[in-house]
């Protein structure tokens, strides 16, 4: 089937070498990807947005069959902030030709391997993205009042090929979130040889870890109990032999009723960005099964999977523990992992001998130090030493820097849990772009509603924003 050609781009001209661009990205995931979307509709903005990877891939080893994203469809790149957007996802659909097998299916949260090829549609068809080009330093320069961004462009194999060097009057960071990997296991994990892997990169290792005695995997959020069972389905039955340990008290589903849900709008984002720090911090970790829960059709596959291996009688061979921690590992001979356990409520020890392990620990925010270096002496910093970001996602400087920098999913210790959440990318896209509008033509380009949820969070009135939006403006009038 023949492709439709790629929409007609209406962005301005890119500037030359030593023309600034008005924004430039430093990243290329979801969010920023949103941004570029969202900045291609407004006529005379220059954006360009720089990553070190060859192309656009998003999470592509944990891109197992049939694994489906924990947000509707609606939460794409643009639809929340802009329906009538050509880069949203049914618009994708259209082009493929597949809007009435989509319909027919009735599907409201899509495949992951679905949502992946949307967004590289999306990136390979916008002009502003640029592929295998890493920033190597930012800093800002007073003569020119712009940041000034040395990059190098990358070959297919990620050698250097050329430097660069790139001025813009404003920058956004989406430099994402690396696999963290806890410090009792780290010193296997980076040893090659050693079956240690972390689920990013599950599907490239899945036949090496098929092929083990035995597989223990650590961590009880979306990711562990996917891998886990995948790893269960494709077992011998009665021969799983299978661990899964969780730190959690439970495995346990991810709040997912209608008002709790209300915490992934921007009525919450304001009103946790309004609490002191202490509080948020507090917070934060209280709020795990907000986003580290794991969803009810996923729990119900394993338990019907788990159940079906029974029907002939005993139990399948496999250990679901929750409340453990690991306190040491290393290596028996060549062929076997020790892992030094840890109950939480029994306060009781034992060893635990496998053959692979499958972290599924989740992620930690890359640090922007490395990149923001120069910048650092500029940047005002809380009482636990993080950047201060302010309401607009921007980034609190010393007031000698004219530039604005905004972050995106960096956030979380003064935006709350939804920082990461795909469900409010396309919002707070549409509030950087609407704050940058603002800046140069006094107009707000994206409309956004003054409320979002039924709950008041709060005593204060917090659900009004303190964003000004049009709709908001028209309201008042």
């Amino acid at each position: 089937m023949a492709e439709e050609p790629a929409p007609v781009h209406t962005a301005a001209a890119q500037p030359g070498a030593e023309e600034p661009y008005d924004l430039l990205g430093i990243g290329v995931g979801p969010f920023n990807l949103s941004l570029a979307a969202l900045a291609d509709g407004i006529p005379g903005l220059t954006a360009a947005f720089y990553d070190q990877e060859p192309a656009f891939h998003w999470h592509p080893g944990l891109l197992i069959d049939g694994a489906a994203l924990q947000v509707p469809f609606l939460a794409d790149l643009v639809t929340l902030a802009d329906p009538a957007s050509r880069w949203s996802f049914l618009n994708w659909l259209k082009t493929r030709e597949r809007l009435y097998p989509f319909y027919f299916a009735e599907r409201f949260h899509v495949h992951r391997a679905e949502y992946d090829a949307y967004c590289r549609w999306v990136a390979d068809s916008l002009p502003s993205t640029h592929f295998g080009q890493q920033v190597d330093s930012v800093r800002w320069n007073p003569a020119r009042d712009r940041f000034e961004i040395d990059h190098t462009r990358l070959d297919a194999r990620g050698e250097a090929e050329a430097l660069g060097r790139t001025y813009a009057r404003h920058l956004v960071l989406g430099i994402g979130s690396a696999p963290y990997v806890p410090d009792p296991i780290r010193p296997l994990a980076e040893t090659p040889t050693v079956p240690v892997v972390h689920s990013a990169h599950y599907l490239d290792q899945r036949d090496r870890l098929l092929a083990a005695d035995h597989i223990t995997v650590i961590g009880s959020g979306q990711s562990g109990a996917e891998v886990f069972l995948d790893l269960l389905r494709a077992r011998p039955v009665g021969r799983e032999r299978l661990t899964w340990l969780a730190r959690t008290p439970a495995f346990a589903p991810m709040e997912y009723s209608k008002l709790g849900l209300e915490h992934f709008t921007p009525d919450y984002t304001r009103y946790f960005h309004g609490l002191p720090e202490a509080v948020r911090d507090r917070l934060v970790p209280q709020q795990w099964q907000l986003h580290k829960g794991i969803d009810t059709a996923t729990i119900t596959a394993i338990h019907d999977e788990l159940y079906r291996r029974s029907l002939g009688g005993g139990w399948p061979d496999a250990v679901l523990t929750p409340g453990v921690t690991v306190r040491t590992a290393g290596r028996i001979g060549t062929q076997s992992i020790e892992l030094h356990l840890e109950h939480a409520d029994q306060g009781t020890r034992t060893r635990l001998i496998t053959s692979a392990v499958v972290l599924a620990t989740g992620y930690r925010d890359r640090p922007l130090d490395r990149l923001l270096g120069p910048l650092d002496p500029y940047i005002k910093h809380d009482g636990s030493g993080r950047p201060k970001i302010d309401a607009r996602h921007r980034l609190e400087l010393d007031r000698c820097v004219t530039g604005r920098v905004y972050v995106q999913n960096a956030e979380r210790h003064s935006h709350g849990v939804g920082a990461p959440d795909l469900g409010l990318a396309a919002w707070r896209s549409a509030v950087v772009l609407n704050d940058l509008t603002g800046l140069l033509t006094g107009e707000e380009h994206y409309p956004l509603p003054a409320r979002t949820a039924f709950t008041t969070f709060g005593l204060d009135g917090a659900a009004a924003s303190d964003v000004p939006t049009r709709t908001a403006a028209l309201r008042r009038g």
